[in-house]
């Protein structure tokens, strides 16, 4: 038996994958990013998806409108943005500080009542300011307590549950009041534990012109960024190298994430949207297949938009963008995994 959920601030859907396979069924999921709402489209599965600003709905007809029963609602999850709406630009002439996109989980929860919240967020929440004297994170806590959620809270690394990816992230489990739960440690999977076991046995990249026989696969590296990249050796990066200083420009040895070669022999480090990886071998960025793979997202999920080059610039979420963003699937199932199991479902 799946037991419903809802998703919020979805995303490309990593959290989404993940939810379902650890045996919930998403019923909608709600986001409004363009590219984002194509993505999820391209790969629903008999789930609605809105494209519209969550502040705008009224929680409380969203399970009307599914055909579900507020009661019914095993789970409701997302992951919000950490950013005060005013620095995402969506909301013109907004300073408020308190304005954080995070208290619409609380909003809806309330409005829904659902067995159990999750939410997945990137490390910088926990010193994410509310107000001058208080942390998000914190007030959080006390808006869940109020409407009768209690909220546990920790951080983990993906590359203690199998993904090939050194990727820390948040992660919030809020269930109704005085509901034993703890979170799972280090419960290994049976996935790729090194970069190249990851992107291991795809075909050759293609140039965007052409199809691709795996879905994404895609090579939009420039010329002038294959010089660039050929400086790196494997494992690292740009401003370690022996490039020239015209090459090279204002990067310092600090900038260790930025233009970096995979290392085959270990894990990704973390996907991050605005930068791109090097190929560990070849003189190329990673195409949005690779990325995803490392993600833990199959082949067979594609994602929509465009690929946007280094140099260049897309209004919303490029391919690259909307899978660096995403909660690793395998991640986000081993937590629903143990939030079903406190649920006892």
């Amino acid at each position: 038996m799946k037991h419903p959920a809802v998703s919020l601030f979805s995303g490309a859907g990593g959290l989404d994958v993940g939810v379902d396979k650890a045996g919930f069924k998403t019923l909608c999921s709600i986001e409004l990013d363009p590219h984002c709402v194509s993505t999820l489209r391209r790969n629903s599965r008999q789930k609605t998806v809105w494209q519209v600003d969550i502040r705008v709905l009224d929680p409380s007809r969203v399970a009307f409108s599914l055909g579900a029963r507020r009661k019914d609602l095993a789970l409701l999850y997302g992951g919000p943005p950490t950013q005060p709406v005013n620095q995402l630009g969506l909301k013109k002439g907004i300073s408020h500080p308190q304005d954080h996109l995070a208290l619409e989980m609380v909003r809806f929860a309330q409005a829904l009542r659902p067995s159990a919240v999750l939410i997945a967020q990137a490390p910088r929440f926990l010193k994410t300011k509310y107000s001058p004297k208080a942390l998000l994170k914190d007030v959080l806590a006390e808006e869940f307590k109020t409407i009768g959620y209690d909220l546990h809270q920790i951080v983990l690394d993906a590359v203690d549950y199998g993904i090939p990816q050194n990727r820390k992230q948040v992660f919030i489990v809020c269930l109704p009041r005085d509901q034993t739960y703890e979170f799972p440690y280090q419960v290994l999977l049976s996935a790729p534990s090194t970069a190249e076991e990851a992107i291991d046995g795809l075909p050759p990249a293609v140039k965007p012109e052409k199809d691709p026989g795996v879905p994404n696969h895609i090579d939009a590296t420039p010329p002038r960024d294959r010089v660039r990249i050929a400086y790196v050796r494997e494992g690292d990066w740009l401003s370690k190298s022996d490039a020239p200083p015209d090459i090279i420009q204002k990067l310092t040895p600090r900038d260790s994430t930025k233009f970096r070669r995979l290392d085959r022999s270990l894990p990704a480090p973390t996907l991050r949207s605005g930068e791109r990886l090097f190929h560990p071998v070849e003189d190329r960025y990673l195409t949005p297949r690779e990325t995803a793979r490392i993600q833990g997202f199959e082949d067979r999920y594609v994602f929509h938009g465009p690929i946007r080059r280094l140099s260049g610039s897309v209004r919303d979420l490029d391919q690259h963008s909307q899978v660096a963003n995403a909660v690793p699937p395998p991640f986000a199932q081993v937590i629903a995994r143990s939030v079903k199991a406190a649920l006892r479902l």
